[in-house]
């Protein structure tokens, strides 16, 4: 057991540049806490004003719950003076500020990750081969954000000897942001796809946002890069330090050949390196988790892990929930739980892999309206309908509004029976109408952005095929 990070008040308010009102320099805090419902007894408050909250209206109810003080950036908020009380000009910058000071305190290193598709995927594969060698921490579910990144470093204090943590955005500025708090020392960039395209004029502009995980970086920096991807590579040519690839179907450092898809049993490859070669089973599904598991294994290598502890490791890695978990039911019906989010890219792999499927029941997609994709919106659901077609569907149900609508139409005019062409406004009718519809040995996938809660759908089916 390695000792805790210890962490007083004076460190707080001189790495956050805060004005003391209440507490000694010399006290202890145990936890860090935004949310006063779930903080522990003994927690800083950090009163972050939000879009829709505004954290000062909740000091006293933290207080109550038994926070040992609180940050705030408005003293009037703190009440009758608790235990600890520091004041600020921007909680938000403060919390950012307070998670590097402990990322540079734990002498941790950190790999951060960023891309369109597959970040989640790929954090806990690199976090499992790490672990084969390092006492690891691995940022939970997808606090990847400008407030959930600095909120995952401030657990550093635990002191792991590396930290995976992934990077997330949705403009151009953010990722810029996100390495500076971070600072990581190896940077993994997995793809570009369009994905929050409402945000940026072209795939173009999308890439640019991405590459900034590659600023202040030094020679002694290194890149993991998707060589199978050319917004990617173009963008890290000028990298200063040292860029290790990986890819499908590309030469690449770390690469696949010899590649068996086993449809949903996952995928089965020959994963040639450096240091040699090993065969891989994964039982995540298709060839871009396929190229997950090489970004992951790029990492390892970086990091010395021996190559002979990465195949049992990366056998070991499920689907995180709701991103291509396998849920077998009732009468042979298997549903392939891909519900978390959506977009072009990763519905086309999905439905792809679907067809590749060698069981001998049908293919049924229900597939959510994929948001935030601005003007290319119909363009974009038009060719995922006429991929839906070509993966061979028996029944295709669309769920949103006009562009779901449109990614149906583009599957009848494709080639799909109208009849099995099914458009419903919401989950839970598409739920019902599946219900209707749904026969023995089916397969399901079911896709769709978090707004449209296809994952109702899943919900329903377990429900009543369990």
């Amino acid at each position: 057991m390695h000792e805790r990070l210890p962490v007083t008040l004076g460190d707080l308010a001189q790495a956050v540049g805060g004005r003391v009102v209440a507490g000694a320099a010399e006290t202890p805090i145990d936890g860090f806490s935004i949310d006063s419902r779930s903080l522990s007894r003994g927690d800083l408050f950090v009163a972050i004003r939000g879009d829709r909250f505004d954290g000062h209206a909740f000091v006293a109810d933290a207080l109550g719950r038994g926070a040992c003080g609180a940050v705030v950036s408005d003293a009037a908020a703190l009440g009758s003076a608790p235990a600890i009380g520091v004041v600020v000009d921007d909680t938000v910058r403060a919390l950012q500020a307070l998670g590097r000071h402990i990322r540079r305190a734990s002498h941790a290193r950190v790999v951060a990750i960023t891309g369109s598709v597959g970040k989640t995927t790929t954090k806990e594969l690199t976090a499992a081969l790490l672990g084969a060698r390092y006492r690891v921490f691995r940022n939970r579910g997808n606090l990847n954000n400008h407030i959930g990144l600095p909120l995952s470093l401030l657990e550093l204090r635990q002191r792991p000897e590396v930290a995976v943590v992934e990077l997330g955005m949705n403009g151009p500025g953010e990722i810029s942001r996100l390495v500076e708090i971070a600072e990581p020392e190896l940077r993994v960039w997995t793809n570009v796809a369009e994905v929050h395209a409402a945000f940026f004029p072209s795939i173009a502009k999308i890439a640019d946002a991405k590459a900034e995980i590659l600023e202040g970086a030094t020679r002694d920096t290194v890149v993991v890069a998707n060589a199978a991807d050319d917004l990617v590579m173009t963008r890290v040519s000028g990298f200063p330090g040292r860029v290790a690839t990986f890819g499908v179907g590309v030469e690449a450092e770390v690469r696949a050949t010899e590649v068996e898809d086993l449809g949903l049993d996952g995928t089965r490859a020959r994963v040639r390196t450096p240091v040699g070669a090993t065969a891989v089973t994964t039982p995540l599904l298709g060839r871009g988790n396929l190229a997950n598991v090489l970004a992951a294994v790029t990492v390892a290598l970086q990091l010395d892990v021996p190559l002979a502890a990465i195949p049992e490791r990366v056998a070991a890695v499920d689907a995180p929930p709701h991103r291509g978990q396998i849920r077998r039911l009732a009468r042979g019906v298997v549903v392939v739980d891909d519900s978390y989010n959506s977009n072009p890219l990763a519905v086309v792999t999905a439905l792809e892999t679907l067809s590749r499927d060698r069981g001998v029941g049908r293919r049924v997609a229900v597939l959510g309206e994929m948001l935030e994709l601005g003007a290319r919106a119909d363009a974009l659901h038009r060719a995922t309908g006429r991929a839906a077609a070509a993966a061979g569907l028996g029944l295709l149900l669309t769920v949103g509004g006009d562009a779901a609508q449109a990614l149906g139409a583009a599957a009848v005019e494709a080639g799909m029976p109208e009849n099995r062409v099914i458009y419903c406004e919401g989950s839970e009718a598409a739920a019902m109408r599946l219900m209707a519809m749904l026969q023995a040995d089916d397969v399901v996938l079911v896709k769709g952005s978090r707004g449209v809660r296809t994952d109702l759908v899943v919900a329903r089916l377990e429900a009543e095929w369990a």
